[in-house]
C-alpha cells in the first residue's frame, strides 16, 4: 500500500488504489497545529478527484475547519475535486461558516457587472418605492380614520409633538429668519444701490420671505430638528421591539406613532413660517435702515405696499406641504431602521436628507403649479 503520512500521524493519504483517500484520524485541536494542505494538494494529480475520510477524529475543534477550507482552496488551484464522507457531526456546519466567513465580498468576477450592479440598484429602488408607497397609503387611511373619528390616536402624544415641533422650536427659527433677512437685505441694497433703486430692498425682502424663503429656510430647520427627532425615537423603538410589542398588542402603529407626528408638524409649520416670515422682514429692516438714508415708517410702508395676501397664502401652503413631506420622511425612515445603534444614527441621518430632497422637489413642483394657475405657463 502506497501511502504518505504526515503531521504527527494525523493525516494519511492512501494513493494505493483507483482513487487517492486522504484519511484524518487522532485528535485535532489548537494545540495540535494545523497540517500544511498545500503540500498534501501539491502531492495529487491535477484533475483528480480526492476522497477525505474523517473516521478516526477522535476529538476536534475549529482547526479542523482551517484545515478543511485551506485543503478546498489547495485543491481548487490544482484542480482536484474534494468528496467529504465519515466526517465527526458538526463539522460540515462549522466548514459552511468558515466558507461564508472567508468567501471574497464582491463574489466571482462576472462579464456583466455593470449591468448586474445597475438592475441590483435598480430593484432595491423599486423595493424603496414601494415601501414609501405603503407608508403613505396607510397614514393616508389612518388620516381617514381619523376623520371619521374609528382612529385610535394617543392626543397626549400629539399636544407633546405640539410642543416639541412648535413652541421650543422658536428660537432657532427666529435666529436664522433675523439672519437670512438681513443677508437677503444687505445683497440687494448692495446691488439696487447702482440704479438708486435701494428703496425697492423692502420690496425684495418682503416677496422674497413671504413667497420662498420663510416656508423654506424653516422647512431646513424642521427637517433637521423634527425629521431627525423622529427617525431617532422611532429607530430606538424598532431596536427596542416596542412597534413589534404595539403589534402584538393589536395596536396600529401608523395611527399610534406616525399620525401625531405628522399631524403636529404640518399644524406648526404653517405657524413657524408666519414667524418667520416675520422675524426675516425685521432683519431685513434692520440692515436697510442702517445702510440707507430712510426713515422706519417709509420702510415699513413700502413693505406693506409691496406685500400681498396672495404671496401670503403661498407660502402657507409650500409650509403645509413641507411639514407632511418632513414629517414622512422621518416617521419613514424611523420605522425602516434596523436592530442596531449604528442602524439608529444611519436612519436619522437619512431623514434629514431625504426630507430635504423630498421638500425641494415639492417645493419646485407647486412653484410649477402657481405659475400655471397665474397662466404664465
Amino acid at each position: 500500500m502506497q501511502a504518505v503520512e504526515a503531521a504527527g500521524d494525523r493525516v494519511r493519504l492512501d494513493a494505493s488504489g483507483a482513487q487517492p483517500v486522504l484519511r484524518l484520524r487522532g485528535s485535532w485541536r489548537q494545540r495540535d497545529g494545523i497540517p500544511d494542505a498545500r503540500a498534501l494538494a501539491a502531492s495529487l494529480t491535477a484533475g483528480s478527484t480526492l476522497a477525505l475520510d474523517g473516521s478516526g477524529i477522535e476529538g476536534w475543534d475549529t482547526s479542523l475547519g482551517a484545515f478543511l477550507r485551506a485543503l478546498e482552496r489547495a485543491l481548487a488551484e490544482r484542480d482536484v475535486r474534494l468528496e467529504a464522507a465519515a466526517l465527526p457531526a458538526g463539522v460540515d456546519r462549522l466548514l459552511r461558516l468558515v466558507r461564508a466567513a472567508t468567501a471574497p465580498a464582491g463574489g466571482a468576477p462576472s462579464r456583466f457587472g455593470l449591468l448586474n450592479w445597475l438592475g441590483a440598484r435598480a430593484y432595491r429602488f423599486g423595493e424603496r418605492i414601494q415601501a414609501w408607497q405603503a407608508l403613505a397609503g396607510h397614514a393616508t387611511v389612518a388620516l381617514a380614520r381619523l376623520l371619521i373619528g374609528q382612529a385610535r390616536v394617543p392626543w397626549r402624544d400629539v399636544l407633546e409633538q405640539l410642543v416639541e415641533c412648535g413652541p421650543r422650536a422658536l428660537p432657532i427659527v427666529t435666529l436664522l429668519s433675523y439672519l437670512i433677512g438681513g443677508i437677503t437685505a444687505f445683497v440687494g441694497v448692495v446691488q439696487l444701490r447702482q440704479f438708486a433703486a435701494e428703496i425697492y430692498v423692502a420690496d425684495l425682502v418682503a416677496m422674497g420671505m413671504l413667497l420662498e424663503m420663510g416656508a423654506l429656510m424653516t422647512g431646513v430647520i424642521m427637517a433637521g430638528r423634527a425629521g431627525a427627532a423622529f427617525a431617532a425615537s422611532l429607530g430606538t423603538m424598532q431596536t427596542n421591539e416596542e412597534i413589534d410589542a404595539l403589534q402584538t398588542l393589536g395596536l396600529d402603529p401608523v395611527e399610534f406613532l406616525v399620525l401625531p407626528r405628522m399631524l403636529a408638524l404640518a399644524l406648526m409649520m404653517p405657524l413657524l413660517t408666519l414667524y418667520s416670515n416675520l422675524m426675516g422682514i425685521l432683519g431685513g429692516a434692520t440692515v436697510g435702515l442702517f445702510m440707507l438714508d430712510m426713515s422706519m415708517t417709509t420702510y415699513f410702508t413700502q413693505t406693506t405696499e409691496a406685500m400681498s395676501l396672495d404671496y401670503g397664502v403661498r407660502g402657507l401652503i409650500k409650509s403645509l406641504a413641507f411639514g407632511l413631506v418632513i414629517g414622512f420622511a422621518g416617521c419613514l425612515r424611523g420605522i425602516e431602521c434596523g436592530r442596531s445603534a449604528m442602524a439608529v444614527g444611519r436612519a436619522t441621518t437619512s431623514a434629514v436628507v431625504t426630507a430635504i430632497v423630498l421638500m425641494v422637489v415639492a417645493d419646485a413642483f407647486i412653484t410649477v403649479l402657481f405659475f400655471i394657475y397665474d397662466g404664465l405657463l
